[in-house]
């Protein structure tokens, strides 16, 4: 499977995640929600992966953490906030350029509607 037929499962799990519970919640709580349809799905999930950065070959374990990992080639960064700030997605792209991943999705689940808070992040590798 390839990163778009993943990303469109994700979309269409993601929106009906949304449309059952609604805004408001954590976002601890959508995350777990999130992964646990991912894995009805059938999808290899990983939750709260450590993300080490590599600074002039040197390994730092500074607490990056990607919210779930998607058959190890997808980034999911959730959020449950009033509004993404461009810092959101800096946070996104940077985790997908030390991943050395091609495709993330940035998820913010306090909106009316899901349509407007899914913002699909590509690393020009």
């Amino acid at each position: 499977m390839n990163e778009n037929e993943i990303a469109s499962m994700i979309i269409n799990a993601s929106v009906e995640l949304h449309r059952n519970t609604g805004p408001g919640l954590l976002e601890s709580v959508y995350e777990n929600a999130m992964a646990f349809d991912l894995r009805q799905l059938g999808l290899e999930i990983s939750q709260q992966v450590p993300l080490p950065f590599i600074y002039k070959d040197v390994r730092m374990d500074v607490g990056y953490r990607v919210d779930i990992l998607v058959n190890q080639k997808v980034i999911i960064e959730l959020k449950a906030i009033e509004f993404l700030a461009p810092v959101h997605f800096a946070q996104t792209l940077t985790y997908l350029k030390l991943s050395k991943l091609k495709l993330g999705l940035l998820l913010n689940f306090n909106g009316a509607l899901m349509k407007g808070n899914i913002h699909r992040l590509v690393n020009n590798l």
